[in-house]
């Protein structure tokens, strides 16, 4: 699957046209190119990599899944490596998309690792900023780049929103619900964890982007990369503040719980504590030797009144100190 797209003059001119015409599209100096590949052979890589003269440890990235967010420099070109971001709401679980991107004088190729990623959201941003074509590879990578970090964003606020969710359900007696806490904590943080390595990297990329020897953000696009950069770092930091928010759950969890615990190990000695009066009243008259009240009626009074007087007072002592 393949899609192509010609700018000429800061215009588009040209759409989803064959592969095999980019050759002759290249000889306009003032066009161009961007090529999407989603889940290309390695023979489909080769035949771009001998096109556009990509280097062949950049090709290997690209066909590879599992690469770090980075962003290296080859002679003529330069290799990106990013991913995209959604979150199943439903498990609290973080879905990644791997793209790989190269950046040449005249052309923009991006590789998806498979079709997570939106690209129709990409397109829809260029087309959106028609004004900002003029700009060339500059405009074209800053759209991409813009729709990788706002899907950034996105996560973050549905992580940050269940984790108010988890919050709202710490408190919660009922025991389907403590397990239901438990689950989800682990399952965001987690998503957390995976969210971290992704936008962290990303920070240094576009940092780099934005450095004048590598001559890919024009005077007039550079503005639109230092937002793209404090976006990245914004989403850094929320995704840091929301790490330690889910430690702090976890933490608060597991006292509850250990709170919980000397409650009910509380209640359950109290209770021992009343049962054992009537037992030791009982197996003290239950003894076959005289003693005071021995076969009198005025003997069983005393020791009923003793279990109910002893085991009352013990209720009440205990329910003082809150135990019961």
């Amino acid at each position: 699957m393949a899609r192509t797209r010609k700018y000429s003059s800061g215009k588009l001119v040209l759409e989803d046209f064959s592969v095999h015409e980019i050759s002759e599209h290249l000889c306009d100096s003032d066009c161009v190119i961007w090529l999407d590949l989603c889940r290309p052979s390695m023979e489909d890589l080769h035949d771009i990599s001998v096109e556009f003269g990509l280097h062949p440890l950049a090709v290997e990235d690209a066909a590879h899944e599992h690469q770090r967010p980075k962003l290296d420099h080859y002679g003529t070109h330069l290799f990106l490596s990013a991913y995209g971001v959604s979150l199943e709401v439903s498990t609290g679980r973080l879905v990644t998309s791997e793209i790989a991107v190269f950046v040449l004088d005249r052309a923009l190729i991006t590789v998806r690792k498979n079709e997570g990623f939106d690209i129709e959201a990409v397109v829809k941003r260029w087309d959106d900023s028609g004004d900002l074509a003029v700009n060339g590879v500059a405009f074209l990578l800053y759209g991409l780049l813009d729709v990788v970090v706002d899907d950034y964003f996105a996560v973050v606020q549905e992580l940050d929103d269940s984790i108010e969710k988890l919050e709202e359900l710490l408190f919660d007696d009922r025991h389907q619900q403590v397990q239901a806490v438990q689950r989800r904590c682990f399952e965001v943080r987690k998503s957390v964890v995976l969210l971290r390595r992704v936008v962290l990297p990303m920070r240094e990329v576009v940092n780099t982007l934005m450095r004048r020897d590598l001559h890919v953000s024009s005077e007039a696009m550079t503005p639109y990369y230092q937002d793209v950069y404090d976006h990245v770092l914004r989403a850094t930091e929320w995704t840091e503040s929301l790490r330690d928010l889910v430690s702090s759950i976890l933490e608060t969890n597991i006292t509850i719980q250990g709170n919980r615990m000397n409650l009910i190990m509380k209640k359950v000695t109290s209770w021992a504590a009343i049962i054992a009066v009537p037992t030791a009243i009982t197996g003290f008259y239950g003894q076959n030797l005289p003693y005071p009240g021995f076969g009198k009626e005025w003997g069983l009074a005393t020791s009923s009144g003793l279990i109910v007087g002893i085991a009352g007072l013990l209720y009440y002592a205990f329910r003082r100190w809150d135990w019961l």
